[in-house]
């Protein structure tokens, strides 16, 4: 990945979107990097479409306006590719992650994926079903990210995770939140 990353996120409220994008940030500033991770809301209800940013970069970011052109796109909620353009200004050699049990080669073709853009899809919410009893994909496109960028490691990860979400929540919300993360990871796929 490039020196400077930026990430876009798509969701709706109440999916844990903005907490991942903080999530992702946090990891990264710990490993030593420079980051940015904020909002943008719409009207500020639950499933009301939003979006998140994440700027992670080796150099001091001096940027603060919204991610324009991201090199990596992450849609949390596929009902969105059906009336946002989760495309608009991405990078022509972009990684789209979509939560999604389709497969990653009908996901390029709806996206309408130029060359060199990659397309990965994860069942995210699945994930977080079987391991968190709860469909907040947030945590399996954590892990999904974190295999297809490599921005940190999964033990980093899972490190962070652990201290965001343990001041908030119980032993065994803590631990299905990272059996999400993990299997997202893990089951990531690309088309």
């Amino acid at each position: 990945m490039a020196d400077t990353v930026e990430i876009r996120w798509h969701g709706r409220g109440g999916q844990g979107t903005v907490t991942a994008a903080k999530v992702l940030a946090d990891a990264c500033l710990t490993g030593g990097r420079h980051v940015q991770a904020f909002p943008e809301y719409g009207p500020e209800r639950s499933g009301a479409p939003l979006k998140a940013y994440n700027r992670i970069s080796s150099k001091e970011l001096r940027m603060h306006c919204p991610v324009l052109e991201p090199q990596v796109v992450t849609v949390v909620d596929a009902s969105l590719l059906d009336s946002v353009d989760v495309t608009e200004g991405a990078k022509p050699d972009a990684v789209f992650i979509v939560n999604t049990a389709k497969d990653p080669k009908e996901i390029r073709e709806k996206l309408g994926a130029k060359p060199g853009q990659r397309v990965f899809t994860v069942d995210a919410t699945r994930i977080a079903l079987e391991t968190i009893g709860r469909a907040f994909p947030n945590s399996p496109m954590l892990g999904a990210v974190c295999r297809v960028t490599g921005l940190v490691s999964l033990d980093h990860l899972l490190e962070d995770v652990r201290k965001s979400f343990g001041k908030k929540f119980s032993e065994k919300i803590i631990q299905g939140n990272l059996d999400a993360v993990r299997r997202g990871y893990e089951e990531v796929k690309e088309g």
